[in-house]
């Protein structure tokens, strides 16, 4: 079987695409760069998302007290060790909200890191209404000489899902956003998350239609992790019927079925998420690592001879 991508796993696969784009292994460096959000700091909203939980998934090095310089620095000696094969690297610009400044600040931060000659681009995750035209012209620019991939929490298709967690944006917002950012041919990711309150699992099946047809380059999946100390913690301890919540086993039978009909243009750069098990409030699937999870779902799709987009 021949797949629409130049390589031979079953999926668009992210390691495969950045060695095919650079010859060899590129790996991200996360930063924290101090921002924070509309949803948080009072401009549309307060609280935050009701998922919300940074702290459970910054690396040691990630830490908004540390300048650009010294946490890219120590990135990329942290991943000297642990990846001995990498010599190129993306930083990624990872929590919270990563254009929701002027863009004088924003310029400073962006090219202190790209300053750096290992560092071949940057991952950008924001909201999507925290661009304009102006950031996306200047990320743009960036983009002649530089990878840079700006990536939107879009989390759900559905209106009525965002309004329950808290998001404050439409999905016409996020679908505008994406639009917006593909005139300016800067690679486009999204984030989605599979077991939030109130959707059924038909309803998450029958969003890859609207998905699929997203001008989108990458895409990262997570199944919904209840973390401590968010506002979903309490609201599935007094609401658990509300919340259809994956084992490990249904999550590979779901995401497989969610692959088969996903647009094989897209990246798949994450099947789902992991999070440290003393951050969970709720049911979670151990020990059980992102790897180990890449394993399962690829000897599934082995098992059952399929491959993503095969009913696209």
């Amino acid at each position: 079987m021949e797949y629409p991508w130049q390589h031979n796993r079953r999926y668009n696969a992210y390691a495969p695409y950045f060695k095919n784009l650079f010859g060899e292994r590129v790996q991200k460096i996360s930063v924290d760069a101090g921002f924070t959000c509309p949803n948080r700091d009072g401009s549309i909203g307060s609280g935050g998302c009701t998922y919300c939980n940074n702290d459970a998934f910054n690396p040691s090095y990630c830490d908004p007290n540390k300048s650009i310089a010294q946490q890219v620095e120590e990135g990329i000696e942290f991943h000297k060790v642990r990846y001995r094969r990498a010599k190129n690297y993306l930083v990624y610009f990872q929590p919270y909200s990563n254009t929701y400044a002027p863009l004088n600040h924003l310029k400073n931060l962006y090219e202190t890191a790209l300053s750096y000659p290992e560092v071949v681009g940057l991952v950008i995750g924001t909201r999507p209404d925290c661009v304009d035209r102006e950031k996306l012209k200047y990320l743009g620019e960036l983009s002649k000489s530089h990878y840079i991939t700006i990536e939107y929490g879009l989390e759900s298709v559905y209106n009525e899902t965002l309004e329950r967690i808290n998001r404050q944006h439409t999905y016409e917002e996020s679908v505008e956003a994406i639009r917006l950012s593909k005139e300016y041919d800067l690679n486009v990711g999204a984030h989605f998350i599979f077991g939030l309150p109130g959707e059924s699992r038909p309803m998450m099946l029958e969003s890859v239609k609207e998905i699929s047809s997203l001008p989108l380059n990458s895409v990262k999946f997570h199944q919904l992790q209840i973390v401590e100390g968010t506002a979903m913690a309490k609201d599935y301890a007094n609401n658990p019927a509300d919340y259809d919540l994956f084992s490990f086993e249904d999550y590979v039978d779901f995401i497989i079925r969610f692959t088969e009909r996903l647009n094989p243009a897209f990246i798949i750069e994450r099947f789902a998420g992991e999070v440290p098990p003393r951050y969970l409030a709720g049911p979670g699937w151990g020990l059980i690592r992102n790897d180990q999870i890449n394993v399962a779902i690829e000897k599934e799709l082995e098992r059952r001879d399929t491959w993503q987009g095969k009913f696209f």
